[in-house]
Formats: C-alpha cells, structure tokens, sequence
C-alpha cells in the first residue's frame, strides 16, 4: 500500500486536450527535474520550439518552471512548497501559457502540485490551563485548541489522543468547512481533595507516511463548584465587510450569558483561531463581545473570514460559538494590460488581419466589476479582436501606407463595467517599413534652360529636381540621360546630366547660328527594388551673343579700282548720294545697326541717316566744294559690346565724267587735309587760351566794379559771353534795380560748323553753340526764325523737337553717338576726345570769342534768358535800346504785351530739352527766296 502511494506521488500524469496540456507533479521535487515532454505532448517538433523563440508567459513575478528549447522538456526552476504556494486550497496548480512567434502561436500548460507529508501537526500553544470546578457535572465540555497540520489530504491532520483517561475523554467534531473541533468531556467528577492538579497530553496525529505528531500540554486547575456555564445566543453568526473599511470598524457582536453570579457569571470573550491572518485582521472585545476590524480586508486575497470565539466565566467554564464574515467586493482593481508579444515594424504591404500584437487582460475584481472590455481609441487601420477569454489580438484591417504615415502610436484601453468604471491603457509604437510603391515625381511637367552661345564646355546650364514618396534607399533618385539625336548627333555630344544631383552640363560650345534649340529627355529612377522611374522633357534655348560684327554689302570694297558716287554740282540739299547697306548675322537687338560719318572731307557737306545708312548732302553744293569726296563710315549693332565695321565712300562732285576722270587719278586730300588740321588745331589752341585769360579778367572786374557782391561765376568748355544792360544800375531813380534779370547772348562766327544746344548747369539754362557738329539745318531754322521778322527779334519760337536731340544721339567727334554737351558749370567729356579733336574745338571757340568782342558782324545769335519766377512782368525794366541784333535795325518794343510774350519764350528755352528715343532725321527745308536773300547779305558782309 505504501509502494502505491509514493508511485502516485511521483508518476507524472498527461493530460492532453486541444491547445492545453496539464502535468501533475509534486512538491519539493529537486531543481532541473523533468516535469514533461511539452514538444511531444503538444505534438510540435523541438526545432520549432527555438525557431519560434517559445518562452514561457506567466502573471506570477515568480517562475518555478522554465522550458528548455534543445531538448523540448519543461524542467523545475525552483524549489515548489505546496504549502506556501497554494496554503490550505486544493488542487495547488501552477497555470501559465507557452509563447511562439512567427507564427504566433500559445498554448495553457497546467502544472498540478501534489502534497508530499512535509508538515507535521502544530499546535499555537506548547500548554493550556482550565481551572475546573470540583462540581463540575460529568459530561461537562471543555474546547481544547486545534492542531494546524500545513499538509492537505491523507497528510493533514487525522486523529488526536489524549493520556492519561483517568478523569477526562476526548471528543471529535467534524465541521461542514473541514475543519474539527476538539473537546474534552468530564467522565468522571473531579474531587479536589484528591488531586487539585492534572496534567493531560494531547497528541495530534497526521496519516502521512510517515506519520508525524505534535502535542500540548493540558495543565487543569481544580477549583471549587461552578454550576453554570457560558452559554452563546447563537452558534453560529454572519456578518458582512466591505473591503477597504477603515481600521476600527465594529464587524459583529457575540453575546454569551451565564446564570452564576459573582465571579463565575462574568463571562470573558476570545478568539481562538489558529491562523494568524484572522487575529491581525480582526479583534474582539474581551468584555462586551464587539468584533472589531483592525486590519486591511481585500476581497481579492480573502472573501470570507470564520472566526471562534469562545466565551469564559471565572470558574473556568466555556462555551464556543462560531462568526463568518462576509468580504463584499468593491471596483478597486483597475484591468491589468500585459502584452504577451509584440512586432515593432512592419511592411506596408502587409495582407489583411496580420498579427501584430497579442495582449493578456486580467481584473482581479467580480462579477461587473471584473468584466472588461477593450478598444482603441484612435482611427487607425488596426482592430482588436478577442481571441479567447481574456486575450486580444491587434490585427490590420486595411491597407498600411507609409507615405501617409509611417508610424502609428495605437493606444488600448480596457475599461471594467464597475461603478464608477476603472480604466487602463497601454501605447503601442508600431513603425511601418516602406516598400518601393512611389514612382520619383518632377517638380515641373516639363523644363526650359535658356544658355548663351560661346559657352565653356562644362557649364552648369539648368538643374531638374525630381522627388521620391518612398523613403532611404527607395527614395534615392538617380537622373539619367535617356539616348535620343539632335540633327543626326547622339545628345550625349551636347549634354551630360550629374547622376545625383540631376545637373545638367553643357558637353559642348554652343553657336546660335547654327543651333537656336534641342530638347531631350531625362529618366529619374528610384533605388528600389525593382527600381521605378519617370521621365521629362528639357528643352534648352540657345540665346544670342553680339559675336558677330556687321558685313557690309554695298558699296563693295574693291582694292583695285577706285569706286566713286557722283554728285552735281547742282545736287540741292538732301540730295542721296549713296546708300551704305550692311547685315548682322546675329539676331535681336544684336543685330540692330546704326551708320555714322566717322570721317569726311567736308564733313558739312554730307551726312548719314542713322538708321537706314543713305547718304545725303545737307547744304546746297557750290563751286568751291572739291570734287573729290571721302567719307569713312562706320557701321554699329547694338550689342554690348558694340561691333562695328568701316567703310570707305568716294564721292565725286561734278558735273561731267571727264572732270572726274581728272581728278581722281591722284587721291591724296586725306594726307593734306590731315597736316592743314593739325596746324589749325594748334593755332586754334594758343589764341584761345590767350583769349579765354583776358575774358575772364574782363568779366571779373566788371561782375566786382558794378555789382560789388560775389557772384559764382559758371563756365562751361565754350567761352559765354555775358551782356549787361548799361542802365542795370539805375532805374526809376532809385539808383538799384528791385528784380535783377539777366541776359546772355553767344554767337558764333560760322554757322555751317556750328550747333546750337540748350544746356543746363545748376540753375542756369544756356543755349550754347558747338562747333565741329553737324547741326546745320537745325542752324538754318533758327536764322531762318529770327531774320524773317527784324520788328520783333526776341519773339523767335523755341526750337522744334526734331532740333533736340538726347545725350545718346547728339553727333560728336570720335565715331561717338553723342558729341559732349558743353555748357556752364560741367564735367570733363563723355568719351574723351582725340587730340585734333580738342584742337578744332579749341580753334572753333578762338573764333567765337574773338568776333564777340569785336563789332558785332553776320553770323546768327541765341538767346538766353535767365530770371527768377518769384516776379511778375510788370516789374521788367524796358532794355530795347539797349540790345542791338546783327541784321535788323528795329529795337525791342515797349509793348508789355510782347515783352510777356518774349519771357514766355525765354522760360521755354530754358526747360530741359526733352529725350528723345531715336535720332530723327533732320528736317529737309526747302530754299525760299528770303533764305537765299538772306543767305546773299551775309556773304556781302
């Protein structure tokens, strides 16, 4: 019999159902014993076993079984106490789950803990005292202590004995929890007078094998008669607690009574439990009954409590009753989230209801307070499904997206259906990895580039961009330059595009002549694999570049023969001589031209439109004009920089073929010419620097003799020869003038080598003569103004529009555009002149100077008015006598209506002239008999 039960203790029994295995081993056994074959027993290969990283999931903080994966068995960890693991309950069972991933998978093991009998009987106290009446009564009870044996079954405690039985007998009850009470009845009355001290043993024997004991010592006081004892209003009380009560709180009330009076009816209350839990949790009130809570009641550690009491009077008699007290359940547990297994990443292009994450959820309250529930709270494309009891799944149900997110913090909150309900979450990071599903994007559908010709081989002309949804590798764009031809030619002979930075390079120099555009395409591809791609067009515009000077057509240059254009002698003026054409390869403003008389004979006698190069003369031809002519013009685009190109114009001016047979045999004016210029520039410039001292000597002394105040005297390049009314200083008497006005008149000594122009320097408007230029029609207008009417020679109009010209296209020496504007007051020359320049200019002002100081003879002059608005008219001296016109013998009026007239016209003069887009052609006025009149006078003089 004995063989049976160790074989039974040992022997380790399976049950196999689906998805959960049980084992029964039992305790102490030694540590690294086998407890089963859970590979076998769940019918999975051991290799599984490791390939699935199977662990062992438990709630418990402690494990006492762990998994070996090599060998597939489940081995002992720890040592396993039966008794402080699972106390007095039965079964003891060890519950927990086994964990395998890829794919998830669990399976619940249950471990039973069998008891070995490794506990023998104990009672609380080594001896207890009774003090007994000698009148005590036979039958009379006496509740002894109870043995605690720690062993369940056939090892707990089975039987007790009491020695010696002279007196005493010993009585069992068994109780409905298990539990016996022990009592010792009176068989035979006590006679103090024999013997007032007894001592009894009682032995508590357990059924383990082998058998083990344990005693107490009963010491009994005989004392004198007590008739009565205690007796309970109930054997058994109930009573409830709420868990979390405050300490203090009165649970139940015992009540016992006991007829005797005096010292053996005062009846004392106890507890008389054994287990330790039940006397720090609870209390009595020795003397009226009260049970009261000193400790904390948790109704997920305990539900009930059995408390016994017993009632005593001083002649020693007891009596016991027995108190359960009910543990009411309160919502104090929140639900406790564990996750049993977790993926950290996965691919977007995960299948529908993949697992990704397993949780376990527990409350340790009941009934409502213990059922929960589970969500998320986001919107995400995940969902949790309930697998079994108390476990979830959080599986995809739709399609993941790492363009649109690329991870997703998924939070999960189990709520319990208490009052007020208890809540816990848990937040889950899931990363999502990206697959290669985005083609690389350009930013633009397609590109223009735009480079200038003659570029360097190797210049960056444009960059394209593209970009790639996906990310790191998949995202990283390569450009490419897909094969196609440009005229017949690989475009890779024209461009390169940087693989990384899509750059693209120009391989070659460029010629917008030969090639104005190409376009191309470019491939980005992506990095993944397989690799994606898209493509776009770029088309690369070549712009122009002034590199290319005018090709003149006509007249054709020929080194053999002299070429000339004739002209009569009878031409009138603007007639065309010839016209210059010439052509620029280049395109837009590159191949705008423009002629200019960069060098003549006479220079005037011809000129050239600016814009459509005819050549014309600008006076009538007389008799003294040379026959031979040569004019050097030079053609101009409109770049930047300016290309030009000279041509040579021989003109012949006579009448017959003959004549001009004769003279142009022998073409050496230019030599001439050239040495009769220098000597004049040189004479030119030493009078009038003699000229120019003496002036200004004059001019100061005047300016401080009359007016006795410094005056800023502004000079220009050309010598201004200021005229003073001689009355300036009196007028009305009063010996000062009130408004100072002042007028300055220049004159030239030749008018078909000078242009007039308005200047203006500081404050002042001049109207300056220029020699060299090739103003003459603008000249002959002006005298044409003024000696058309000798009665009123300041009421000339003001200069036509066409006369002004702006800094751009004033003609002026050197080949330049524009010829310096010299006025009072102003700068050096735009463009600084050649030395023969300076000196014809030098000589052309000698010549002004000289016949302004002289007698005032034939020539024309140009009015300038200078005056203060701040005053009215009426206020103007009356000067007629005192200004004298060469060619008119009137004098001004005193009519103040024309003086108002002559100011207004003066004030217009002396606004700024207006700029003008283009150069306009010069006016072609015919010759009227006063002009020609005119003309005869001045010649006369």
């Amino acid at each position: 019999m004995k063989g049976e039960a160790l074989l039974f203790n040992v022997l380790v029994s399976l049950v196999l159902v689906t998805g959960q295995v049980s084992y029964t081993i039992p305790e102490e056994m030694p540590k690294g014993s086998v407890v089963g074959n859970i590979a076998h027993d769940l019918g999975i290969e051991t290799k599984r076993l490791a390939t699935g990283k199977a662990r062992i999931f438990t709630r418990d903080s402690e494990t006492y079984v762990e998994l070996n994966r090599e060998r597939g068995v489940l081995l002992v960890k720890e040592r396993i106490d039966r008794e402080a693991l699972c106390r007095q309950s039965a079964p003891c069972a060890l519950h927990f789950q086994i964990i395998l991933e890829n794919p998830m998978e669990f399976y619940t093991v249950t471990v039973q803990i069998t008891d070995i009998n490794d506990n023998a009987p104990n009672f609380e106290e080594r001896e207890i005292k009774f003090r007994i009446s000698e009148s005590a009564v036979v039958g009379a009870k006496f509740v002894l202590e109870r043995a605690v044996d720690l062993d369940v079954g056939n090892n707990d405690l089975q039987r007790y004995e009491l020695k010696p039985t002279d007196n005493f007998s010993l009585k069992v009850h068994n109780n409905d929890d298990g539990n016996k009470n022990v009592e010792m009845v009176l068989q035979k009355p006590l006679d103090r007078e024999k013997q007032e001290q007894i001592s009894l043993v009682l032995t508590a024997v357990d059924g383990g094998e082998p058998q083990m004991s344990g005693t107490m010592l009963i010491l009994i006081t005989v004392l004198d008669a007590n008739d009565n004892a205690p007796v309970f209003t109930q054997a058994t009380y109930k009573a409830t607690v709420t868990e979390n009560s405050a300490k203090g709180t009165v649970v139940a009330t015992v009540t016992a009574t006991d007829a005797d009076h005096g010292s053996y009816g005062k009846i004392t209350y106890s507890i008389t439990n054994t287990l330790d839990s039940v006397r720090k949790i609870f209390t009595i009130n020795k003397d009226n009954g009260e049970v009261i809570l000193m400790g904390n009641v948790d109704f997920e550690e305990s539900r009930d409590y059995q408390i016994n009491v017993r009632a005593s009077d001083d002649g020693g008699l007891t009596d016991s009753c027995k108190l359960i007290i009910e543990v009411q359940d309160l919502n104090d547990n929140s639900p406790e989230i564990t996750i049993m297994s977790k993926t950290n990443v996965i691919l977007e292009d995960a299948k529908l209801n993949t697992v990704v994450t397993m949780i376990n959820i527990d409350d340790k309250d009941t009934r409502e307070n213990g059922k929960v529930q589970c969500y998320i709270t986001e919107s995400t494309p995940f969902t949790l499904k309930a697998s079994t009891n108390n476990f979830y799944t959080l599986v995809t149900d739709s399609e993941l997206d790492r363009e649109r997110a690329s991870e997703y913090n998924i939070t999960v909150t189990c709520s319990d259906e208490g009052v007020p309900s208890l809540s816990s979450s848990v937040t889950l990071t899931l990363q999502i990895s990206d697959v290669n599903d985005n083609a690389p994007v350009f930013e633009r559908s397609s590109y223009e580039a735009y480079i200038v010709e003659n570029n360097t081989p190797g210049l960056s002309i444009f960059t394209v961009k593209a970009t790639d949804a996906d990310w790191n590798q998949n995202a990283r764009v390569s450009y490419i330059l897909e094969d196609s031809s440009v005229n017949g030619v690989p475009v890779s002979s024209y461009v390169s595009v940087s693989a990384d930075g899509g750059v693209i390079h120009a391989v070659r120099s460029f010629d917008y002549e030969q090639i104005k555009d190409f376009q191309f395409r470019v491939k980005a591809q992506d990095g993944g694999s397989p690799p994606l791609s898209s493509n776009v067009t770029v088309k690369i515009l070549i712009q122009d570049q002034n590199d290319n000077p005018p090709q003149v057509l006509y007249p054709v240059q020929t080194g053999g023969s002299m070429v000339a254009e004739m002209v009569p002698r009878s031409a009138d003026v603007g007639y065309l001589v010839t016209k210059v054409v010439a052509v620029d390869v280049d395109s837009g403003q590159n191949a705008w031209l423009s002629y200019k008389l960069q060098k003549a004979t006479d220079r005037a006698l011809f000129e050239v439109g600016l814009q459509n190069g005819e050549i014309r003369t600008i006076r009538q031809v007389t008799d003294k004009d040379a026959v031979k002519q040569r004019l050097s013009v030079i053609v101009e685009d409109n770049g930047q920089p300016s290309r030009s190109a000279t041509v040579i114009v021989n003109v012949a001016v006579a009448d017959s073929f003959p004549e001009v047979l004769s003279e142009f045999t022998d073409f050496t004016h230019d030599k001439e010419y050239n040495d009769n210029l220098t000597f004049y520039l040189v004479l030119a410039l030493a009078v009038v620097s003699f000229l120019f001292i003496t002036c200004l000597v004059v001019i100061i002394s005047v300016k401080v003799y009359r007016w006795r105040q410094s005056r800023i005297l502004y000079h220009s390049n050309l010598p201004v020869i200021p005229y003073y009314p001689p009355r300036y200083s009196d007028t009305l008497g009063t010996g000062t003038l009130q408004h100072v006005y002042n007028y300055e008149v220049c004159r030239t000594t030749d008018s078909r080598k000078s242009d007039c122009k308005f200047g203006r320097a500081g404050s002042q408007n001049v109207l300056i003569m220029e020699p060299g230029s090739t103003g003459t029609m603008q000249r002959m207008q002006i005298e044409k103004s003024i000696l058309d009417e000798p009665d009123s020679p300041l009421e000339q109009k003001p200069p036509n529009n066409d006369w002004r010209f702006t800094q751009g296209q004033r003609p002026g020496p050197s080949g330049a555009t524009g010829g310096p504007e010299v006025a009072m007051g102003t700068g050096p020359w735009p463009q600084p002149p050649t030395e023969a320049e300076q000196l014809q200019a030098l000589m052309a002002a000698a010549n002004e100077v000289s016949e302004a100081t002289a007698t005032l003879g034939p020539g024309t002059m140009g009015l300038s008015t200078r005056y203060s608005p701040q005053f009215t008219l009426q206020h103007v001296p009356d000067y007629r006598q005192n200004v004298y016109i060469p060619g008119s013998t009137a004098t001004l009026t005193s009519n103040p209506q024309q003086q108002q007239a002559t100011a207004q016209q003066a004030t217009q003069q002396a606004l700024p002239p207006p700029q003008a887009s283009a150069q306009p052609e010069p006016p072609k006025a015919a010759q009227t008999p006063a002009s020609k009149k005119k003309s005869t006078k001045k010649e006369k003089k």
